[in-house]
């Protein structure tokens, strides 16, 4: 069981390493205003040929991004079905075999809309899209934690279950900001439209408020007692991936503002909004995470 475990845990690492590979890909294609550069679904220029749907589209940079985009989404279906059945198979608990069956039925949502959103060519599905690609993110890294050593440790101290009791609700709370973000960064840069005074006003005035909850959980949970160590590297990662993700959102911004953002993006820009949207991924991916120690922590120190 426990070989198994491990294999399945350096599995689901590898699974989570493609889908930031995905999600960067996935930025490119929207910084490039190339959604639409196959307009057919599921077949690409009527061809179900996956590897040559068209003549030298790999040469084609708007075709590249996107076909590539599906290929690479298919490769993370296909990882993701794996992931599944051997959860089924191998994993005991029941609430991780459903965990596993979601993650699968999460990946086809996604690939649907992903159709959906060049058959009806539509804005708002792009924004969808994109939202459920970070719950996807999540919870993969969700399952490389549910498949760790330090999921299934033994406990040594004992741990005054008030402390995690007086974090819930901010374990909760802090994911739940941050993907409020996401939401507003996905309307920024979706219509394609360049800078819209509204979208940006809130995007930033939001961030002051993630920022801010992310440095109180932090203050918070570095104090964690006892044999928590686990959770105190974890919010510390967190904190310096904030830290990177503000520091990139500024340089976007300011790239933005040098270049209006209505005319084709250069090279800077695309990187600049790539990067800071595959940071914010990895911002809330790690938020998740620290929150699911918080409540495994919480539920074993009510046990003593």
């Amino acid at each position: 069981m426990k070989d198994s475990l491990a294999a399945r845990n350096r599995f689901t690492i590898v699974t989570f390493v493609t889908a930031i590979g995905l999600l960067a890909w996935g930025a490119f294609v929207t910084s490039i205003n190339a959604g639409m550069a196959v307009p057919d679904w599921p077949t690409s220029f009527d061809s179900y040929d996956p590897f040559n749907p068209w003549p030298n589209w790999w040469t084609i940079t708007p075709i590249f991004a996107e076909h590539g985009h599906r290929l690479l989404g298919a490769l993370i279906g296909f990882l993701t079905l794996i992931l599944c059945v051997w959860t089924w198979v191998a994993d005991p608990r029941i609430w991780m075999k459903r965990v596993g069956l979601g993650a699968l039925l999460l990946v086809i949502l996604q690939g649907v809309l992903g159709g959906l959103r060049v058959l009806l060519i539509s804005i708002d599905l792009a924004v969808v899209h994109a939202v459920v690609a970070q719950l996807f993110f999540a919870l993969l890294a969700s399952m490389i934690v549910f498949t760790s050593k330090s999921w299934s440790a033994s406990l040594a101290d004992e741990t005054d279950s008030g402390y995690f009791e007086s974090v819930k609700s901010l374990s909760w709370r802090v994911p739940l900001v941050i993907l409020f973000q996401i939401f507003l960064g996905a309307l920024l840069r979706h219509p394609g439209t360049g800078i819209d005074p509204w979208f940006v006003g809130l995007h930033l005035g939001w961030a002051f408020v993630v920022t801010g909850v992310i440095v109180v959980w932090w203050n918070r949970l570095k104090a964690a007692p006892g044999n928590f160590h686990v959770l105190r590297r974890l919010v510390n990662v967190m904190l310096s991936i904030l830290a990177v993700q503000v520091a990139l959102g500024l340089f976007a911004y300011l790239v933005l503002l040098d270049e209006t953002g209505t005319v084709k993006a250069s090279n800077v820009q695309v990187l600049a909004n790539t990067g800071h949207m595959v940071i914010g991924a990895l911002l809330f991916a790690s938020a998740v995470t620290c929150s699911v120690f918080c409540f495994r922590f919480g539920h074993l120190a009510k046990q003593r």
